[in-house]
């Protein structure tokens, strides 16, 4: 029985557990067929059986251990298949930037979402905190915190280049597996850097023409951290697509914060978006809801590529 720690291609690397040893394998055909709707049986942070082959010095997964949770996505919604990004997490951080790249609420949102439906505790980084010195990005910062603490969120203001915070991010940390995602560019590298300066993770400049991020990480991996614990770093994201695992009915279940008001609703069930004497629209109204969050619901409910049968 071993971890699945790295995943590049149809290559994994497998930590055995009764040594330590790092073992590179490939899927056996009849669990890469298993399960054709996600594009990967498999993913980092999987607890696999593997079979040796002495003479090649290989392995292959023949078995994958029940998962406690994972993270979901679809690279597009013209995507038939999903992938799964990693499983068996206990924290996941989401790492977002007010510029250099610029946030998008909408991408935010459907992570919190999927994140929220498998049960995965979530605590928004926001970095390169040192970069926000105009009045305009000051108001930005207060804006974000403002509607993502309305909704329960912890967050961290961050910078990795100039190392503030980073010792309350490791506590958060510590003994526990960990995943970073976000955008391109945000700095997932440069804070597994930071949080262990042992591991060299690959970073990467913005585009000058786009001010967005260039991908630096190519593929999944996991590294043990000094201080105890596991983190997992991942390809920068352009989107977050839903899988067609949700039910309209429910899906305000995963906004904590419209969840919490559906129950002043007066009628159930109530989608909140039509409903006479609503709760939710009431404090969308008085300001208790952030009108962005409300909005992207309203999206993600009207979004006539996903299906929705949770």
């Amino acid at each position: 029985m071993g971890l699945v720690v790295k995943h590049t291609g149809i290559q994994y690397t497998v930590l055995l557990n009764e040594n330590g040893k790092r073992i590179n394998c490939t899927l056996r055909g009849k669990l890469r067929l298993k399960d054709s709707k996600t594009t990967n049986p498999v993913a980092v942070g999987d607890i696999v059986d593997i079979d040796f082959d002495e003479k090649q010095k290989s392995g292959i997964i023949v078995n994958v251990h029940p998962r406690k949770n994972y993270i979901i996505r679809k690279p597009s919604n013209l995507s038939k298949q999903a992938h799964i990004v990693a499983a068996n997490i206990d924290t996941a951080f989401l790492v977002v930037t007010l510029a250099m790249p610029e946030i998008k609420l909408e991408f935010v949102d459907r992570f919190l979402l999927t994140t929220e439906a498998y049960h995965i505790p979530t605590i928004i980084i926001v970095n390169k905190t040192d970069l926000y010195t105009t009045n305009e990005l000051k108001q930005t910062l207060a804006e974000f915190k403002n509607i993502y603490s309305k909704a329960s969120y912890e967050i961290l203001e961050i910078s990795a280049t100039k190392k503030i915070n980073i010792d309350k991010l490791k506590e958060k940390m510590e003994n526990k597996v960990s995943v970073f995602l976000g955008n391109s560019g945000v700095g997932k590298s440069t804070l597994i850097n930071c949080v262990d300066c042992s591991k060299n993770a690959k970073t990467g400049k913005i585009s000058d023409a786009h001010k967005s991020g260039m991908h630096t990480t190519t593929f999944y991996e996991m590294f043990n951290l000094d201080f105890g614990g596991y983190i997992i770093d991942t390809p920068g994201l352009k989107g977050f697509g839903l899988t067609d695992e949700f039910e309209k009915n429910e899906l305000y279940h995963f906004f904590p914060e419209i969840f919490k008001f559906s129950h002043y609703c007066k009628y159930n069930p109530c989608l909140h978006t039509h409903e006479p004497q609503c709760g939710v629209k009431l404090a969308v109204e008085n300001g208790d809801i952030a009108i962005s969050r409300y909005n992207n619901y309203l999206k993600i409910i009207n979004d006539d590529n996903t299906k929705y049968r949770y």
